[in-house]
């Protein structure tokens, strides 16, 4: 059975930043007969709810950055990513809710430190760490079964 690590709120998992799901029926019909692995790196770090972030350019690094507080909060979500692939080996394919900042296959936004948009076809933290261990990811919109 083919395991899927898929973004816990497309499950109906209530770990977006406001505490509500996106949960998607016409995604987990198509999922149906597949070990699906739920994973939510900033409900895991910060709860929910919570502030929002953003994906920020700084000094030629993209950095997650808290909405409320400025801080940075890269380390936390990239640990989470690093410790659940290591955990879950035998993952063969990663589906990412689009645009999220953590989960985004190439759907997610990038801004400079002057808020302006710099791009809306960025890779989330978590979905880097998953394509840089060589695993087929997808957002959730384009997967096809």
């Amino acid at each position: 059975m083919k395991k899927v690590a898929i973004s816990a709120c497309l499950t109906g998992k209530e770990c977006r930043y406001d505490a509500t799901d996106n949960f998607n029926a016409k995604l987990m019909a198509r999922l149906d007969g597949y070990e699906l692995i739920p994973f939510c790196p900033e409900d895991y770090a910060f709860g929910s709810p919570r502030p929002t972030m953003d994906l920020v350019e700084v000094e030629d690094e993209v950095k997650a950055i808290s909405n409320k507080t400025g801080a940075d909060l890269s380390v936390a979500v990239e640990g989470y990513a690093k410790q659940f692939f290591n955990t879950h080996t035998d993952i063969e394919l990663f589906i990412g809710k689009d645009r999220s900042p953590s989960c985004g296959v190439c759907s997610a936004k990038v801004y400079d430190t002057e808020k302006k948009l710099l791009t809306e076809q960025a890779v989330g933290l978590m979905a880097k760490e998953a394509i840089a261990r060589g695993i087929t990811s997808v957002d959730a919109e384009e997967f096809r079964g």
